[in-house]
């Protein structure tokens, strides 16, 4: 799979905000609400240099979204286009995110996720993630998650 990842730029957006709608829209009737990552400013956050894109041929299929913290790096986002899933993308841009993290200086990379979006939580938890706490925040249930990098 001959694909590359690399930083966003504004003509990026209208993908970036395709794949994220594509793939967090199924869960709306789920939730009960709009997921908070359809919510975002995709021009705000590729201004401020915090996507990332994975593309192929020249064709954006995943999203990333890395927010540098005081004490550890946010995983706040990470979509693949639903035309793509199945094929590693999620598992790369996931490596890729715990990399940039640890580069970067950090001990530590933390998630946050819908209760309800349970095979999030399972995969998380595969890569190495364990659940630090659950809270209320903008109307969603949401799990709290880190993970202590190498």
């Amino acid at each position: 799979m001959p694909f590359r990842i690399r930083m966003a730029t504004a003509s990026d957006v209208s993908a970036i905000e395709r794949i994220v709608t594509d793939a967090y829209t199924p869960y709306i009737a789920r939730i009960g609400a709009t997921p908070g990552p359809m919510r975002d400013d995709y021009a705000m956050l590729v201004a401020q240099g915090a996507v990332r894109v994975l593309e192929e041929q020249d064709v954006i299929l995943g999203v990333v979204v890395l927010i540098p913290e005081a004490d550890c790096m946010l995983l706040d986002n990470v979509a693949v286009s639903p035309l793509a899933q199945g094929k590693g993308y999620g598992r790369v841009l996931m490596q890729f995110a715990q990399t940039t993290a640890r580069e970067t200086g950090y001990r530590f990379i933390r998630l946050y996720t819908q209760e309800k979006m349970t095979e999030n939580i399972a995969i998380y938890t595969r890569y190495g993630y364990v659940e630090t706490h659950r809270a209320v925040e903008i109307g969603l249930n949401r799990v709290f998650m880190q993970k202590l990098l190498d």
